[in-house]
């Protein structure tokens, strides 16, 4: 009877305890977000080992989904890095552009960039990454390569080259390295042609250098690529109008708490038949270029529709590091008119096929056999 006592007294304490901790779990519970309580549960009550970094980056890529905003978007930790160094056209890295290889022995070395510790190692355009890190690069993907090579500035990274049937090691160094912006050439006829590749960090500077260099080369006439460019920063795309277009009001923005801003042109600009390539992938920005230079009757437009973005986005960091690009306003052409759902629609219009799109998405068309290029040379000669 004693020990039958005891236990049923061991018993009522267990029991009692339990109620203890469920009162205060459910106090817990019903005094936080529901987020946090799932969190909670998911952490304290779950019967499996769950990754709750993962689970959160979950739960914020659904909240900004739900919003149901094409343009809202959630970055983990290192997609939002990887943004960063994107919007500065700016890396710390061993300065190569590769690709899967074919035959799967690696990463296909397509270029080396000029003064990077690629470069300076000795690697060569063709060479195949085998090994990063001691680690072997074949069966994985470019981002996890990219996690072995990135690193601080002014280290090393060791990899293995497969140039021939050699295989060659090599330690490179880990450079801060910009990302050219903007390029361009001079074709038949005087007439320049200059690729703006997006509207990030130095995107203006970097065109209206172009722009001086092929003026000294006695280019006549501009032509501005902006097909493929997915937009970036307002003051780049007002820097480079202003540089383009006479005094007048050039980009209106009204953000969600009703304030508008716009930005004018002054009295100078530059006096040269322009013409402006774009497509069905030239966002924001690059949108809003064609239409300003449309609006102003300074050029004109050659190519296919706009995609037809009319909000803006604020990045907001958080506290892990990851973060979300929230639609916060929109924004108007110099005549007030918001491009959302309707795009640019251009001057010219130049249809092109499938394989024809890839081929000037990729770079491997020559202007001479691109009919959209061509298009806008034909306009500027007449």
């Amino acid at each position: 009877m004693k020990l039958f006592l005891r236990i049923l007294s061991y018993v009522t304490t267990a029991l009692a305890a339990c109620a203890v901790t469920l009162f205060f779990c459910a106090r817990t519970l019903s005094a936080s977000p529901k987020l946090s309580q799932l969190e909670y549960l998911i952490e304290h009550c779950f019967i499996e080992d769950a990754d709750l970094e993962k689970v959160e980056d979950a739960a914020a890529e659904a909240m900004i989904d739900s919003l149901g905003d094409r343009w809202s978007y959630y970055l983990n930790a290192q997609d939002f890095a990887d943004h960063k160094e994107q919007v500065n056209n700016a890396y710390v890295g061993i300065g190569v552009t590769i690709a899967a290889d074919e035959d799967g022995r690696g990463f296909l070395i397509l270029e080396v960039e000029p003064g990077s510790g690629a470069q300076e190692a000795g690697i060569l355009p063709g060479d195949i990454i085998t090994s990063a890190q001691g680690q072997s690069t074949q069966g994985i993907t470019v981002s996890q390569l990219k996690s072995l090579v990135r690193g601080p500035e002014g280290t090393t990274v060791e990899l293995e080259i497969l140039r021939g049937d050699e295989t060659i090691p090599f330690q490179v160094e880990r450079r801060h390295i910009l990302t050219p912006v903007v390029s361009y050439r001079m074709l038949d006829g005087d007439i320049g042609l200059i690729a703006i590749h997006n509207f990030d960090s130095r995107s203006a500077q970097e065109s209206i250098a172009a722009i001086e260099a092929l003026r000294e080369e006695g280019a006549v006439a501009l032509i501005f690529d902006v097909r493929n460019n997915p937009g970036g920063y307002a003051t780049e795309l007002v820097e480079l109008l202003d540089y383009l277009l006479p005094e007048g009001e050039l980009f209106r923005t009204v953000d969600y708490a009703g304030k508008e801003q716009v930005d004018y042109s002054d009295a100078s600009f530059l006096d040269m038949p322009i013409a402006v390539v774009c497509n069905e992938d030239s966002y924001s920005a690059a949108e809003f270029f064609p239409a300003a230079i449309q609006e102003y009757g300074a050029g004109t437009v050659v190519g296919t529709p706009t995609c037809g973005k009319g909000y803006f986005q604020y990045t907001y960091e958080l506290s892990d590091g990851s973060g979300v690009g929230l639609s916060v306003g929109k924004y108007f052409t110099p005549q007030g008119k918001s491009l959302a759902g309707v795009g640019i629609q251009p001057d010219i219009l130049v249809e092109v096929d499938d394989e024809t799109q890839a081929a000037i998405y990729y770079g491997s068309l020559e202007p001479e056999e691109d009919p959209q290029i061509m298009a806008a040379v034909e306009i500027l000669r007449k």
